[in-house]
């Protein structure tokens, strides 16, 4: 069976402290309106984690500094391709992003929704079997 090799993404982890919890911000996608974590694909002068920070800003409105350079983790996942309707393999390196601004007007604001939930709701609002298990070991 043919196999296609995966591409890689970068995605930001957005939290903030309630209290003694974490919070975690979920957007949702522009195509099927599913809940997910801001990414994208890596961007030419920008590390992965500088990348990760960018995708934060435009999906959803996060300002944030001092991105770890190491992923927290990774998950894959199948990105369906508008033509034709083949599947392309994804790996998305995860970066956890300390929200310290939280902007109403964004890039993509008026594409999608956003919501703070914890990281076990928001493990149940996934719909990827790793990112659930990242989420639930916040």
């Amino acid at each position: 069976m043919l196999q296609r090799p995966r591409r890689l993404q970068v995605a930001a982890l957005c939290y903030r402290r309630a209290g003694a919890d974490k919070q975690v911000l979920l957007v949702t996608s522009r195509g099927t309106g599913r809940w997910i974590i801001p990414k994208g694909w890596p961007m030419r002068g920008k590390d992965s984690a500088g990348a990760a920070l960018q995708e934060a800003w435009e999906e959803a409105g996060v300002r944030g500094r001092n991105v770890p350079k190491a992923a927290i983790g990774s998950y894959t996942y199948e990105k369906m391709q508008d033509a034709g309707g083949w599947g392309v393999p994804v790996e998305t390196l995860v970066y956890p992003v300390k929200v310290e601004e939280l902007a109403e007007d964004f890039p993509e604001a008026s594409e999608r929704r956003r919501k703070w939930v914890s990281p076990t709701e928001a493990a149940s609002m996934v719909q990827e079997p790793e990112l659930q298990e990242i989420l639930r070991g916040l």
